[in-house]
């Protein structure tokens, strides 16, 4: 049902596809970007729906319980702790990297930024977590100008987080999203 819900706001909206999946690609870290609005994850998931890609998603851990886990889990969400680690428990960056040596296909939409808030520094834990699981990074985006939720280039970590951000952040200064002043990477018209 909820499904059905996101796809009518989806299509109501006029959103549209473009880009695809490298046919032989089984894992990546998929980045979810521009993110600025709560809109992102009904237009991320619907799109990626469509372009065939069955995509797992980070979110805060707190959003998995009673009664919002209910619709989020089967949507694929994934909790993240994201307060102090005050115990002896895994990284982030451990667990996700984790999940690709369990799993044969999986993509993980991860929000660079973080949070809906404008920042002044992305979280690198997507960089480290692909970097890990030796899997590639793909620039997921949402066009608010365009309206289109898309698949852009696939990029192997290097081993140099400041020259492959470099490159990613590039990409997406190019993609307009919902609320440019929340958007922590300089957008260019």
């Amino acid at each position: 049902m909820i499904r059905f819900i996101f796809w009518l706001i989806y299509t109501f909206n006029g959103w549209g596809v473009k880009g695809e999946m490298p046919a032989d690609l089984k894992k990546c870290v998929m980045l979810a970007a521009p993110h600025t609005s709560n809109y992102d994850l009904i237009y991320a998931l619907v799109g990626l729906k469509k372009l065939n890609v069955k995509v797992r998603f980070t979110i805060k851990k707190e959003w998995l319980r009673f009664p919002f886990g209910l619709f989020l889990k089967p949507l694929g969400a994934i909790g993240i702790d994201r307060g102090p680690n005050k115990t002896n428990r895994k990284s982030m960056v451990d667990s996700m990297a984790e999940l690709f040596e369990k799993e044969e296909v999986l993509t993980i939409l991860v929000p660079p930024e973080g949070t809906r808030r404008n920042v002044k520094k992305w979280k690198s834990g997507f960089y480290y977590v692909a970097e890990k699981a030796n899997v590639p990074l793909v620039l997921g985006y949402l066009d608010y100008k365009n309206k289109i939720a898309g698949i852009g280039p696939v990029i192997y970590p290097s081993g140099d987080y400041e020259k492959d951000l470099k490159i990613i952040q590039e990409f997406y200064s190019a993609i307009q999203p919902k609320f440019p002043e929340k958007f922590g990477v300089p957008w260019k018209d």
